[in-house]
């Protein structure tokens, strides 16, 4: 997870090719475990659910902490709880990234105020199993991910398809847009030049089709089809990190590779 790096003015900072696939207001996020000021006490604002990653923009813009950006490879134990008192909320461990703005591990809770706790974290699993597959056929261990580099090149106002997921979903998969029917205001989300230093959900600038897939695609389908949560338990999900053994690419090799 990274720090202050997800945010430009007061909309949502994304890498180029980077996709929105679902976006919620009125999440508060709490963070627990031994952490740098900025990070303490609870934070209403805005979750985004990429095709790379899951993205906080706090709505306080007085707070010291303006935005956290999370790969799925750094979330860790999460569950999905639904209290008989109370509002239904996310939780689990997340892992800090390399010059990501702070170091360690911590637990977070993310709680819906409004709803669709469930189904922003069941999605949230299905996208990160997909995205998994992609890091599995691109080579990235698990145990060491792409060194995490915060956006400096320059950044304009991104155009729609960057925050409205395709019709036809990833691999036949529907996002449940209709739970989360709002989309970002349109002068509230900005694209980076730089491309993600990690694959994601799609096998080429972050969006891909629900048709004429090859056999790379279709093993991501299948892989996509086993749900990270247990139908009998829905109240528990996990996110088990894959076994590589090829060591990645340079951040610099990364954006060379995706020009």
């Amino acid at each position: 997870m990274s720090v202050n790096t997800a945010h430009a003015g007061k909309g949502v900072l994304i890498y180029a090719g980077e996709c929105i696939i679902l976006f919620c207001d009125h999440v508060t996020m709490e963070f627990g475990g031994s952490l740098p000021p900025e990070m303490r006490g609870s934070k209403t604002g805005r979750l985004y659910l990429t095709s790379h990653r899951i993205i906080f923009n706090n709505k306080d813009h007085k707070d010291k902490l303006q935005s956290f950006a999370a790969p799925f490879f750094s979330l860790k134990q999460v569950e999905l709880e639904q209290p008989v008192f109370g509002a239904n909320y996310i939780k689990g461990t997340i892992q800090a990234q390399p010059n990501g703005g702070w170091s360690g591990q911590s637990k977070f809770k993310l709680t819906f105020k409004h709803g669709g706790a469930i189904e922003f974290g069941q999605a949230m699993l299905k996208v990160a199993s997909m995205a998994t597959r992609n890091m599995q056929q691109a080579g990235y261990p698990s145990d060491a991910p792409p060194p995490y580099t915060p956006p400096t090149a320059g950044w304009t106002q991104a155009p729609p398809p960057a925050y409205a997921p395709p019709a036809g979903g990833y691999y036949g998969w529907v996002p449940p847009v209709a739970t989360f029917p709002d989309r970002p205001p349109a002068d509230g989300v900005y694209m980076s030049e730089a491309p993600p230093p990690y694959p994601g959900l799609g096998f080429q600038n972050g969006a891909v089709g629900a048709s004429g897939m090859s056999a790379a695609d279709a093993k991501a389908q299948e892989a996509a089809q086993s749900a990270y949560y247990d139908p009998s338990n829905p109240q528990y999900a996990y996110v088990p990190p894959p076994a590589y053994a090829e060591v990645p690419p340079s951040y610099d090799a990364a954006m060379k590779k995706s020009q």
